[in-house]
């Protein structure tokens, strides 16, 4: 009779426990419904992908592919997210064993003294453990033996914990990569932009030589009596003028050689490089392959695409915290007042198990706030997993772009400076045969300066627009 109704009213506590555990609060969750085009423009259709392409069959200059290998040994910030991807993978480890029963050994020894007067006290005085031996004072205890404690996952709450953080460390190993892919095209562009500054500081070189000899020129008109005191200043003030700029432009090389340096994690140093055919190196082409290719090769997407994975798991953790939790409890050993009784079976053994179950009943509202935020969190993700897509996709279409639009105005511009250094010629002449002015001479030469410089400028941002397109493409990482 006893066992029925010990029965009953642990079936009527469970009852309980589950009846009120549906009381949870509805929240809103969110799917991603963005879609890409099937192709990038009608132009193009390509299915190869240069973002596929490991950077070191992309990358054809020596010097380039030493700096990024380097790189990506001693980079420092590189070196400090490997061991944020450390702590995440011990994560899992530790969300692992949360789920698994629990052992451990212990033993101890302790001395009590109770008071005569007292329950205790009266009960040893009149107990004796055998016959004319009074009761142990003080009294003294030994045990040992193996203990367990196991939360039973009933509701998968523990190992979806362990799944988020699996997905987590999938998405710190994906941040890697993104990080990779970043460092990889920042040294490229740098290395690309301090060649561009050799390049413009060669033709600086140049044109001073070009100023020099009509400065010679000019002064022997001066003093031929053909021109003017001021023809021959003005020529002075302009080779000064240009001869100032190459400290300028050192200043530079040195501030992108040290930006080099700082990626590659070492000291100041100069950075070997060619800079010997830069205007005649054609940038390469770059195959874009399809939008979809994206969601495979960008290391942010899949980053952002894991986050929302685990945002899911973690509304479940957050909501199974609503039902009961069942736990084991078990325990043996041997424990006696004496230790050469200690190993006495069945006298010293002891042994226990015990189950319990445990639900918050009132005042859940910290339980309702976590299992909010999750699902707020989640929401979060897929916006955010969204506008990874969004800005990825835009990068390929910019780049794209500027590199049809970049190949245009170097065409053009290569034209003028053909066009300006026929006209220095021409200038020097009719200003010898005294038929232009020295103004038209200077002005000339001037523009001739400004053209060679912003086509040495556009050749630049030709390079670049190929790496930053590599790099929007997801190339870099692999």
């Amino acid at each position: 009779m006893k066992r029925n109704n010990l029965l009953k009213a642990v079936v009527l506590g469970c009852s309980i426990l589950i009846l009120h555990s549906c009381g949870i609060p509805k929240v809103a969750t969110q799917e991603s419904n963005i879609t890409l085009p099937t192709n990038y423009s009608e132009k193009v259709t390509q299915s190869d992908n240069s973002g596929k392409v490991r950077w070191k069959d992309f990358f054809e200059d020596k010097y380039l592919l030493s700096l990024i290998d380097s790189t990506l040994v001693n980079n420092k910030e590189l070196n400090i997210l490997m061991q944020k991807v450390n702590m995440a993978q011990n994560e899992i480890q530790a969300r692992k064993g949360e789920y698994l029963p629990s052992v451990g050994l212990g033993a101890g020894a302790d001395l009590d003294k109770v008071g005569k007067f007292t329950r205790n006290g009266s009960v040893e005085e009149n107990l004796n453990i055998r016959e004319d031996e009074k009761f142990p004072e003080p009294l003294t205890n030994y045990k040992f033996g193996l203990y367990s404690t196991w939360e039973l996952d009933v509701w998968k709450k523990l190992r979806n914990s362990k799944k988020a953080a699996v997905m987590e460390y999938m998405a710190s190993q994906e941040g890697k990569n993104y990080l990779v892919t970043n460092l990889v095209a920042e040294v490229a562009n740098s290395y690309y932009e301090l060649i561009a500054l050799d390049a413009q500081l060669k033709n600086l070189e140049q044109n001073i030589e070009i100023q020099k000899n009509a400065l010679e020129i000019v002064k022997l008109l001066k003093e031929s009596a053909r021109t003017t005191l001021l023809a021959v200043k003005r020529f002075e003030a302009e080779v000064q003028k240009n001869q100032s700029e190459i400290y300028n432009l050192k200043q530079e090389i040195v501030e992108v050689e040290n930006k080099i340096n700082f990626l590659v994690g070492r000291t100041p140093q100069p950075v070997l490089r060619d800079a010997s055919n830069f205007m005649a190196t054609t940038p390469k082409f770059v195959n874009v392959g399809l939008p979809s290719d994206l969601l495979e090769n960008r290391p942010d997407i899949k980053q952002a695409q894991l986050e929302l994975e685990a945002a899911k798991l973690n509304i479940k953790v957050a909501k199974a915290n609503f039902y009961p939790q069942f736990g084991l409890k078990a325990g043996i050993g041997y424990e006696a007042f004496n230790p050469k009784y200690l190993l006495n079976s069945p006298e010293s053994l002891l042994y226990s198990i015990v189950g319990d179950a445990i639900m918050p009943l009132v005042n859940r509202n910290a339980i309702k706030a976590t299992y909010k935020t999750a699902s707020a969190k989640q929401i979060q993700a897929v916006y955010e997993y969204e506008q990874t897509i969004l800005r990825a996709y835009t990068e390929v279409i910019n780049q794209m772009s500027k590199i049809e639009n970049l190949e245009n105005s170097f065409n053009l511009k290569n034209n003028q400076v053909e066009a300006l250094n026929q006209s220095i010629d021409i200038a020097n002449q009719l200003f010898q045969s005294a038929r232009a002015d020295y103004m038209e001479v200077l002005l000339t030469q001037r523009d001739a300066l400004e053209a060679k410089t912003d086509l040495i400028e556009t050749r630049k941002n030709q390079m670049l627009t190929v790496i930053n397109l590599y790099k929007a493409l997801g190339g870099g990482w692999n």
